[in-house]
This record gives C-alpha cells, structure tokens and sequence, in this order.
C-alpha cells in the first residue's frame, strides 16, 4: 500500500493503482468530468498508475489542457465512426481536420461516390452514440518512427509521412480505437465513455463537428455559421494547397529544398494582393471611415501601415487614429472581478469623445486629436490637430473598432469595418490542426520579451485574461466585417521557432506555466527552423521579431 494525497486527503491505496480508479472513487469536480492527472507535478493520462507517493491534481474538461484533450479524443472517434459507415456502404474516404469554424472543427471529406449529406452525418453521429455506449478503451501503442513512417507510406498517409521524416525523436506513439489507429500530439481520454457530447452539421462543401466549450463542458453549443470567417480561413486553406504547403511536412520538404526564400516572397504577394484588394473596396465605395479590430498578436499596426500605402497608391490620404488615445483617465478605469483595472472593456474608452470628434472630422471641422500617456495614465492634448480634406480617409484601429458602440453616431455609409486575426493555415497533419490561438501566443511572447522586457513566463501568465477580453470584445462582432484579413503566414512558425525556443526553456519546472511551455516546445519541435534574414521589412511577422520599416 502506498499513501496518495488528493486535495487535503491522504488515502492508502495499493500499488500499481490507476489514476483512472483514482478519479472514480475520489476525484469530484463541480464542472466537467476528470479526463487527465498532475501526477507528482508531471501530467499524465488516467491509465497511468501510481507506484510510490504520491501528490495526485486532476484535471478535468473545465480546464484548457482538458477541454483539448476531449476535442483531440473526439476527432479519433469521429475518423473511426466515418470509417466505419463508409466500410457499410462499400467504400472508404479520407477526412480532412481543417480549421476551427463555429465553436467546433470544419472538416471535408474526400470519397468516392460519397458526398457529405444530412443522412451521411446521422448514420456517422449514431455509430459515434454506440462507440460512447461500447466505451472502448483508446489504447496507446509506442513504434519506432522509421516502422511509423513505413507504415503510413503502406496506407497512403503521405502527410504524416511526411511528418515524420523530420521527427528528431527515436519513438511515436500511436492512438488505437478498436480497429483504427492514428497519431495525435497530446493526451487522450481514457475510453469513448468519456465522449458523449457532439454534433456534426452539414456546412458549405463539408461539415463541423461541434463540441462542448470549457464554459460549459456538458453542453454543446448552438451551431451559427460564420460564413465570413469561413471565406477567409477556405481561401488560406486554398492557398497550402497551391503552394503544396498544407500541412507542416509540406514546409519541412519546402525549406530541406532549398525553396524557402521562393514560399516567403509568394506568401507575402498574396497577402499584399489582399491588402490592395481591401484598398480598392475602400476606394471604389468612397467610405471616409475605416474601422480595423482584431485579437491581440493579429498583425493590426502592421496591417494598418500596408493599408495605408495602399490608399495612398490609389491617391486617397489616410490618418491613422489609435483608439488607445481615447482611454479614459486611469481613476475612471473599470476593475474586473479581481480589482485589476479592466483596460480590454469598451467602458476603458471615452466612446462618447471618439464619436463626437469623429463626426466634427466628417463635418469638414478642425479638432484636437487627442494622446495618451501610458506612464501618467492621462489623456493629453498637446496641439496635434486634425481636418479632412476631399480625398481624407481615418484609418482606425483598436479592439473595439467593429463594436458598433464605438461608432454608434456615425453614418454607416462612412464606415467600412475590417476584422484582423492571425488565422493559421497550416496543420500539422490531416488531423492535427494547428490552433489559431497558439501561433498568436507564440507570436505575442516574442513580441513582449522584445519590447517589453516581459518574460514568456508572464506573458502566459496573463494570456487566459487576453483571451476572455477577445471573446467578450472581438470576437462577437467579426462578422460585422465588411473585409477580413488573414495575417498569419504559411512559414512563420519556422522562423519564429529559434526566437521563441530559448524564452520557453527558461520558465523554471516548477513553475505553473510551465506545461503550457513544455507543450508548446513539443509542438515547435515538428518545425525546421529558418533564419529571419530574408524576411521583408514591410512583412506583419517584422513586427514580432523586429527589422520592422514601419513604427510598431
């Protein structure tokens, strides 16, 4: 017998005890089930077992490394029920995981004689409703990459072939759920008993599959389309494809060729396409007002200097105006939950200020423009003035920009509102999505340790804040965009990785943080670095790791 201690409680449980067993008999969570286990500090999947003291933190879906561990867990699933029906219908197919898409994952499915239908998606959503009840076990199985590779070339898996032609590591380990078997970076479920929330939902040429969020582990959400998003993240998926750089085995064989610096000058014509593009709407539809937003590590100042160049191609004149430069004065900040002030609320801004000067500008008036003081935490006015001419635009940007509060007395036919996010085009493999939000994360660390002396460490710290502002202040209103803009590039992963590295590796191991870095450092390791050299001075990814033309 061995003594393991849960919370406050020590229990003497026998050796070779499973966290799984753990969870069952003493594990209790007021949100979401138990799926994974801080073991001594390490984290661990429930089948592992306890073999000496022990200090035991579970882990549950109302955590973020739970909720991805149940989204990774219901991909597999769901591949093993497809593959099942289409075997029924004498058939097979190929699923493709391609891009998050309305609180769940759009995916496509390419098949022989079968296309994705409302009757298709029942026949798969009840052979998932089975697999729940047969709750099989999800077995982890550990091979040699080069057997691994071997086998994936013998099922025509070429892109986790590929994959694994630039894996440093000896051994993979590989997911078995009955029958099928696939390779996932990160931790499983222990069974398919833990996976009964879902849906899937005809959409576009595919379909999404939805799942619970962390908000609300046991409830899945209703589905909204989001067509505009959905334009945007299809042309980037578009655009891997025409480069054949879809997945992260696609830009290793580019970079191993020696075709790095060619994928680098495409890449950042067709964002410029896009930019010009964008300019010629603005321009064609006379609007005086533009409104940029986007999360925060989206590229917006960068975005916003191109923009500019592009108006002025076209013989417009812009003015770019921060909404930061509206804050109020810190005594009249609100305080979140915690008593912090709360500088990511649309109550931060003098909305009533903006809109007055903003429709004094479009009146043909002079105004003061206005300049924060960060340090002094003080709005300023230090004679800057500002009056539009006929061919003026005001380029504006902030994270409230699409709120239509922000804007609420200016005449909508001025406005022309432009959403901004670093939409991440790549995949590891065809069923390995990369998540936006780690490629701004990424991108943000760098960015801070940069110019803020901020530590990786803090910056982590402080993102789950980041993130609740974006999805109470950005994210509901991108669809309001006229325009939207995908800032990410299909190869800043591979020069961003020897920036990033050394700031990961620093945060101590007993620090809380430090399993988001150890993840994320497993993640780069998929990726060939590539020095920044040849980057454009003029690329959005300058304004991470500097080299930037513009002032940012």
């Amino acid at each position: 017998m061995i003594t393991v201690t849960i919370g406050q409680e020590c229990y003497e449980v026998a050796e070779g005890t499973s966290l799984e067993k753990l969870a069952k008999k003493y594990g209790s969570s007021e949100q979401g089930e138990i799926v994974l286990a801080y073991r001594n500090g390490h984290l661990c999947e429930l089948h592992r077992t306890v073999t000496e003291p022990a200090e035991v933190v579970f882990i549950t879906t109302a955590d973020k490394i739970g909720m991805d561990t149940y989204k990774r867990s219901m991909v597999l699933m769901m591949l093993k029920a497809f593959r099942d029906v289409l075997k029924e219908r004498g058939t097979t197919g190929r699923i493709r995981v391609l891009f998050s898409l309305s609180r769940g994952f759009y995916c496509e499915l390419d098949s022989q004689g079968v296309s994705i239908s409302k009757e298709l998606l029942t026949e798969v959503s009840e052979r998932m409703e089975s697999l729940v009840k047969e709750d099989i076990a999800i077995e982890k199985h550990t091979y040699q990459s080069h057997d691994l590779m071997k086998r994936f070339r013998e099922q025509g898996r070429t892109d986790k072939e590929r994959l694994f032609k630039y894996r440093r590591a000896s051994n993979a380990n590989v997911y078995r759920l009955d029958d099928f078997e696939d390779y996932y970076y990160g931790f499983m479920v222990p069974s398919t008993g833990y996976l009964p929330y879902f849906s899937l939902h005809v959409y576009e040429q595919g379909f999404v599959l939805q799942m619970p969020e962390r908000k609300n582990p046991s409830l899945v959400p209703e589905f909204r389309p989001q067509n505009k998003l959905f334009e945007v993240l299809k042309q980037s998926d578009d655009w891997g494809i025409m480069l054949k750089v879809d997945t992260v085995g696609g830009l290793n064989d580019a970079i191993a060729a020696g075709g790095i610096n060619d994928l680098m000058l495409v890449q950042e014509a067709l964002q410029e396409k896009n930019i010009a593009e964008i300019a010629g709407q603005i321009k064609s539809q006379d609007k005086k007002v533009i409104l940029i937003a986007g999360p925060s590590s989206s590229g917006k100042t960068s975005f916003s200097h191109r923009l500019s160049i592009q108006l002025r191609a076209l013989g417009l004149s812009p003015h770019p105006i921060a909404l930061d430069n509206y804050f109020v004065n810190r005594e009249h900040t609100p305080k979140d939950a915690d008593g912090n002030y709360d500088f990511e609320c649309i109550e931060a801004v003098d909305t009533k200020q903006f809109n007055e000067d903003m429709v004094h500008l479009l009146a043909g008036e002079e105004i003061q423009m206005p300049t924060f003081d960060f340090r002094l935490g003080k709005r300023e006015y230090k004679g800057n003035t500002l009056k539009m001419e006929k061919k003026d635009v005001l380029v504006i940007e902030g994270i409230h920009g699409l709120n239509p509060r922000m804007s609420e007395k200016l005449p909508d036919d001025s406005k022309f509102k432009i959403y901004i996010s670093a939409l991440t085009q790549l995949n590891v493999d065809e069923h390995n999505r990369i998540a936006t939000t780690d490629g701004r994360l990424i991108r943000r660390i760098v960015r801070d340790a940069r110019t803020r002396g901020n530590s990786a460490q803090k910056t982590i710290a402080m993102w789950d804040s980041v993130r609740r502002g974006e999805e109470h202040n950005i994210f509901p209103y991108q669809e309001e965009a006229d325009a939207m803009f995908n800032s990410a590039l299909i190869y800043e992963l591979s020069i961003i990785k020897p920036y990033v590295e050394p700031l990961l590796f620093a945060i101590p191991r007993e620090a809380k943080e430090y399993q988001e870095a150890k993840r994320l450092l497993k993640f780069l390791d998929y990726f060939l670095g590539v020095s920044s050299e040849n980057i454009p001075n003029n690329s959005i990814l300058r304004e991470f790791v500097g080299g930037s033309c513009f002032p940012v």
